[in-house]
């Protein structure tokens, strides 16, 4: 019960994510325009790497930790004060580097001194507690304010395309006070240890192991932006990231069973429950399959006419982008299920770490010879081909542990009915003008397309949520 409890949180909370930037995107696009957009973008993947490498592999590691140690009061205590003790340390070591690097910038660099304020605040991030701890609700009702106040604040001082600055400032500040409100809700759960039986230095190790596929992960989330504004300009990259805004918000709908299971299977795989493990993933890979399908196919078939929508007439080529790059979604909850919901909290480190270095070298390879050939499409692609790798290296390597066609027996019957719901969307989609009542007229139609073809095919998993629902009531 615990689960579900923690399952709808989380998606409720990435609901309310997806319908934030929805109200916010369409007013910023126009306000700033493709530079503005561009430079936020741009600037923001700098800092990322900063945050990325001072943050070691911490928010990872000590969600496993914490999900490990949480039945010893004592031991937990121990544990969060050295890890957020270390954690201190490393974002200290990096704004110092931070600091350095604004000194040889010349270009930008009023807007990366705003945006170090997210590296200063990442040192306060202890989300990864709560995550361990399996307390969605403080996170999500926290992070729902300080996001409201933002949106409040974006609307009253964002007025022109002058205010980017203002508009870098909200997002920085909002993302800081967020992590510090999360503090006063530790004393329910921890006691203070003395300074001098602290012990960094073992948990060094295994958060720079973890630390290593996070690099990875963010050379194909954040090098895109950063090579196509080096190469291609400002507005490229902010092409790139209004496609990519939309693709990430569709994904936290599909990945919040990730967030929800990596403590759960921790705990159970520290308590020798092998079985209960295996079936996670089962179960897990079924619901995002057969929510990431028609959401891919149903963001493909209204992409042109939704980023006119969305973001104005200056942003009509996203929709193209969005097109294409909707493929990962289904590609992303794969290696979601795989690698957060088994390998990780299963402690196959090494096999999650080579999966995503080889979609990152993937990424470097194709990104320099496809951005120069196709611009923003060549950035796409090279993403796509990237996230298509480590999926294909995940289901390799846990061939043997696990049943590939259990895991992906009904895959087809998802495949097939979001095929036949993104016909009929082109189809009635043909000739309208496209305005919001009629894209929302077809996400409907779509959704219903898709549950009608579902109950025609009858997915095992389907059925037998039905059935256990009629037992129960």
């Amino acid at each position: 019960m615990k689960i579900v409890r923690n399952f709808f949180w989380n998606v409720g909370y990435q609901v309310f994510v997806l319908l934030v930037p929805l109200i916010t995107i369409p007013y910023v696009s126009r306000t700033l325009g493709p530079t503005g957009v561009g430079i936020n973008s741009y600037t923001n993947s700098i800092v990322q790497y900063f945050i990325l490498f001072g943050s070691l592999g911490i928010s990872t590691y000590g969600n496993r930790e914490v999900a490990y140690k949480r039945d010893s009061r004592k031991v937990l205590s121990q544990a969060f004060w050295e890890i957020s003790s270390l954690r201190f340390v490393t974002i200290g070591i990096a704004v110092i580097a931070y600091v350095i690097f604004i000194q040889f910038t010349e270009k930008y660099k009023t807007f990366y001194l705003i945006q170090g304020i997210s590296l200063i605040g990442a040192a306060f991030d202890i989300s990864w507690f709560f995550m361990g701890m399996e307390n969605f609700r403080v996170t999500v009702l926290r992070n729902s304010v300080v996001k409201i106040v933002s949106l409040l604040l974006i609307f009253g001082l964002v007025k022109t395309a002058n205010d980017l600055g203002i508009y870098i400032l909200i997002l920085a500040l909002s993302q800081a006070v967020g992590f510090l409100s999360l503090w006063p809700y530790l004393r329910k759960s921890v006691d203070m240890v003395p300074i001098r039986s602290l012990n960094l230095i073992r948990h060094i190790r295994p958060s720079v192991t973890l630390l290593i596929p996070q690099i990875a992960t963010q050379i194909y989330l954040q090098l895109n932006k950063t090579m196509l504004g080096s190469f291609e300009g400002v507005q490229a990259a902010g092409f790139y990231d209004n496609s990519d805004k939309i693709i990430k918000m569709v994904l936290a709908i599909v990945t919040a069973t990730g967030t929800v299971l990596l403590p759960h299977v921790a705990h159970s795989f520290a308590d020798g429950d092998h079985v209960a493990v295996r079936r996670s993933l089962v179960t897990s890979m079924h619901v995002i399959l057969v929510v990431a399908f028609p959401m891919a196919m149903g963001l493909a078939s209204i992409a042109s006419p939704f980023s006119v929508l969305f973001f104005g007439g200056k942003f009509a080529v996203v929709g193209i982008y969005m097109a294409v790059e909707s493929i990962v979604i289904v590609l992303i909850g794969i290696s979601n299920a795989i690698g957060i919901q088994y390998l990780l909290p299963t402690n196959q480190l090494q096999a999650y770490t080579t999966s995503v270095v080889i979609g990152s070298v993937v990424n470097i390879i194709l990104n320099v010879p496809l951005i120069g050939l196709f611009g923003t499409m060549g950035a796409v692609v090279a993403t796509v081909v990237s996230e298509a790798a480590v999926s294909l290296y995940q289901i390799v390597k846990v061939r043997k542990q696990i049943s590939i066609p259990r895991l992906f027996a009904e895959t087809w019957k998802y495949f097939v009915s979001s095929i036949i719901m993104y016909i009929i969307i082109k189809l009635i989609g043909q000739g309208s003008t496209m305005g919001v009542f009629e894209i929302f007229g077809q996400v409907i139609v779509g959704c219903i397309v898709y549950v009608s073809v579902l109950f025609i095919l009858r997915p095992k998993l389907l059925v037998s949520y039905i059935v256990s629902f009629r037992e129960k009531h």
